[in-house]
């Protein structure tokens, strides 16, 4: 096979009949409980996304035809990786394989095919059962399965799909809660049944946490080199860290799934799930997020640019460009702002639409995603206040 007759193939593939355009794809090392037989961790090398790597979805889905099928619906498809499934593979991928052969930087899903073909035949740890699959996501629905919810979760922390884009429905009643010990997962049930033996022999492992997710960094390098995490518990798998120039900080710090900053930022406090923050804004210590997995809250909340949240706030709307949230005070929907007749005028100049009342009082819920405002209580009177914000929120670009 040439260049040329690869083309012709993927051509052919593409306008077959049967062809679907995928959502997602990729081959993915899947670690199995032995004793429930449950998927208890998945990796994918390679990720490939919307339109990547057309040539690869051919070969490997020609290939899926000779694999074992595992999983298959409208939404999704998975096939277990077998000897027949990489000889069919190569063949088709012939005109690049010297290429690959030389040099490892060329035809990733290529180097994902060579790797699985040295270790498919190597023992793996007690305890656990390794298997290789290809997976297929086709539409964007419920995730039926743990390789297609990693699959998704990968594809935000890379920011391939941006925050909030995917339906995540269902993920955590497919995802087993299992011991950490570094990358390593152990099936709970197998550690209490082996506790005993393992103890005595000093092989029992060194527990990091217990948890569905894994963490970011056990998953994904960070996509610039001035990205900085001080903690590695304190980023969930699936979270997004933008851009570059974003610092983390250990002690209260945190960033869960499918939530995170879209540039330069820094990080002291608590980003919850589906939570957004703008570039160049400051979350400082201990400052909360509201996000939406538990306690009512359905309205996903965004941070805009250049904002600054102060030490242990807690805000419950969402901020526009260039906010401030003093130290110390909640924002929430539901909360009574006081705002002169002079600071709201202020305040509507950059706002369009913004409506000013006679009686000066608002709620959180009518101040979300304005620009500019500065939220404070006042010492004397303990009464809510918000007003034009005239401090610009700049940050340090030494450590960005």
């Amino acid at each position: 096979m040439s260049v040329e007759t690869f083309k012709e193939f993927v051509d052919r593939f593409e306008k077959g009949h049967n062809y679907r355009e995928p959502l997602g794809f990729g081959i993915c090392r899947v670690e199995i409980g032995r004793k429930s037989n449950k998927v208890l961790s998945v990796t994918y090398p390679v990720l490939n996304w919307k339109g990547e790597s057309k040539g690869s979805f051919a070969t490997l889905k020609n290939a899926s035809s000779h694999a074992s099928e595992i999983h298959k619906s409208e939404n999704e498809e998975i096939f277990e990786i077998n000897q027949t499934f990489l000889d069919e593979a190569f063949k088709i991928y012939t005109p690049f394989m010297s290429e690959s052969l030389s040099d490892k930087s060329k035809h990733k899903n290529i180097q994902v095919l060579l790797t699985i073909k040295a270790l498919m035949n190597k023992k793996c740890a007690k305890g656990k059962k390794i298997s290789y699959h290809f997976c297929v996501i086709y539409n964007d629905k419920p995730c039926e399965t743990v390789q297609s919810s990693y699959m998704k979760l990968l594809a935000l922390s890379l920011g391939k799909a941006p925050l909030r884009s995917l339906c995540l429905d269902g993920i955590f009643g497919l995802l087993s809660n299992v011991a950490w010990s570094g990358n390593v997962p152990y099936e709970l049930d197998w550690l209490r049944e082996n506790e005993i033996e393992l103890k005595l022999k000093g092989e029992f492992p060194a527990i990091d946490f217990v948890d569905k997710f894994p963490r970011y960094l056990m998953q994904v390098i960070p996509q610039h080199d001035n990205i900085r995490l001080l903690d590695t518990a304190k980023t969930r798998f699936g979270a997004y860290l933008g851009s570059g120039g974003y610092t983390q900080m250990p002690g209260a710090s945190y960033v869960n799934f499918n939530a995170g900053a879209m540039g330069a930022c820094m990080n002291e406090g608590r980003i919850s799930s589906s939570v957004i923050i703008g570039e160049g804004s400051d979350v400082g210590g201990g400052a909360s997020i509201l996000g939406v997995l538990s306690g009512g809250n359905s309205d996903p909340i965004s941070i805009g640019k250049n904002c600054l949240l102060g030490v242990n706030s807690c805000t419950g709307i969402s901020l526009g460009d260039a906010c401030i949230v003093d130290g110390g005070i909640a924002v929430l929907a539901g909360t009574i702002f006081k705002i002169s007749q002079e600071e709201a005028q202020k305040i509507a100049e950059i706002n369009p639409g913004f409506e000013i009342k006679d009686n000066g009082l608002y709620k959180g819920r009518e101040l979300s995603a304005k620009n500019g405002i500065h939220f404070r209580q006042d010492s004397k009177t303990g009464q809510m206040i918000a007003f034009r914000s005239n401090r610009k929120i700049e940050l340090n670009t030494a450590l960005h």
